[in-house]
């Protein structure tokens, strides 16, 4: 394939995303401890982690439309410079509330997995679409294979130092954006100008109602929902029924993330080389992505609750990627932003209830929570097998 400016496009995106979720990864081990370390109860934590997910809700529609307005890039820019902002506030923190104000600027400026999935929306087509999401999910699998065990070593310096360094990385993210990433959405395909509000709650809504749309979005939703509140669940799990150290728990995510890079970065085309068809392939990974969820709870130390933590993240890592992939192919061009926009708003919505849930059912029994979200996601299995024909029909128009 040769390296034409999509490709080049392409090339800079999937770095920027890498820095971005290294970001991301080497904080994750260390939310719950450190945020647990200001007095909060399980719910509290759960309120902490929903307080980002609902101002990116919020925020990110926002975002999709103005990147069809104003471009892809000068959104992606200011959204990953308020992670960084948002990262070396909650660092610095010493109260809750700044804890609180941290996690929702960094919300409010949350956007940038729709609007990256735009560019990539407005530079590839057909199966290298589904590609390049693969590519850019992978990124993300290769921040979180070695940020969590960044961030695990940099705790033992104190629990602030990994939220610094963090902070750090998504400002380098975004001088190198700056000045490297192009802009994707040509002239003739900007919105120039739009008689609809930013935030369009009718425009939500009727998009669940749509045949095929409506189908994925749900679909994104639930598993939001169940991977969210297995994140959560194993969190409180590894913290509170393990007491493992804080470089244990990196440890722990960083082999996950190895199985979601390897998932993402090669299983996505192995699998569809062989299946053929996304519709069917999201159906078997929510199916695997239950059942292993439902039986983690049997795990009795570190070494079994990491197997079987793999075989989730097996089940689950395809997904992301394989709707945002379907849903780009049932829009037209201009619709891209605000469609992906959508999906990830409701994206936000299960980042929202996700830990909620988890947290209220954690205070009673950790093990229970991973039993929900194995219930969450058999409830998607059911959905999307009972619309596969429909949504089947996406690839033969492609």
């Amino acid at each position: 394939m040769k390296f034409d400016r999509s490709n080049k496009t392409l090339f800079f995106l999937i770095l920027l995303m890498l820095v971005n979720a290294l970001a991301y990864g080497t904080i994750i081990p260390l939310l719950y401890p450190f945020a647990k370390q200001f007095g909060l109860s399980e719910e509290g934590l759960g309120l902490l982690f929903a307080s980002f997910s609902l101002f990116q809700f919020l925020a990110t529609p926002v975002m999709g439309r103005l990147s069809d307005q104003y471009g892809r890039r000068p959104l992606l820019l200011v959204s990953i410079f308020g992670t960084g902002v948002s990262l070396i506030m909650f660092g610095l923190a010493h109260s809750i509330w700044q804890l609180f104000l941290a996690r929702i600027i960094d919300g409010i400026t949350g956007g940038n997995i729709s609007v990256a999935q735009a560019v990539i929306a407005d530079t590839t087509s057909g199966k290298e679409r589904a590609k390049a999401f693969g590519m850019i999910g992978a990124s993300f699998g290769f921040g979180f294979l070695l940020g969590p065990a960044i961030g695990g070593f940099l705790s033992t310096y104190g629990l602030s130092a990994p939220f610094i360094f963090s902070g750090i990385l998504a400002f380098i993210a975004t001088i190198f954006g700056y000045f490297f990433l192009e802009e994707s959405l040509p002239e003739n395909v900007k919105v120039h100008e739009r008689k609809e509000p930013l935030f369009n709650f009718g425009e939500m809504i009727h998009t669940l109602r749509k045949p095929v749309v409506g189908t994925l979005i749900w679909v994104s939703l639930i598993v939001s929902l169940g991977f969210n509140s297995f994140i959560l669940g194993s969190q409180s799990f590894t913290n509170d029924v393990l007491h493992l150290s804080t470089l244990k728990i990196g440890i722990y995510f960083t082999l996950t993330g190895l199985i979601s890079i390897l998932m993402q970065a090669v299983g996505i085309k192995f699998i569809l080389q062989k299946v053929k068809s996304k519709p069917l392939v999201v159906t078997i990974s929510l199916l695997v992505a239950a059942v292993a969820s439902a039986i983690v709870f049997l795990a009795t130390g570190y070494i079994s609750f990491t197997v079987l933590s793999f075989l989730f993240f097996i089940g689950s890592s395809p997904l992301m990627p394989l709707i945002s992939g379907l849903l780009s192919e049932s829009v037209h061009p201009d619709e891209q932003g605000v469609i992906l926009g959508i999906n990830q708003s409701y994206v936000s919505v299960g980042q929202v209830f996700g830990p909620l849930m988890a947290g209220f059912v954690a205070n009673y029994s950790h093990e229970s929570v991973f039993i929900m979200a194995g219930v969450i996601f058999a409830i998607g299995f059911v959905l999307i097998n009972a619309h596969k024909n429909q949504i089947a029909g996406i690839e033969k128009t492609q």
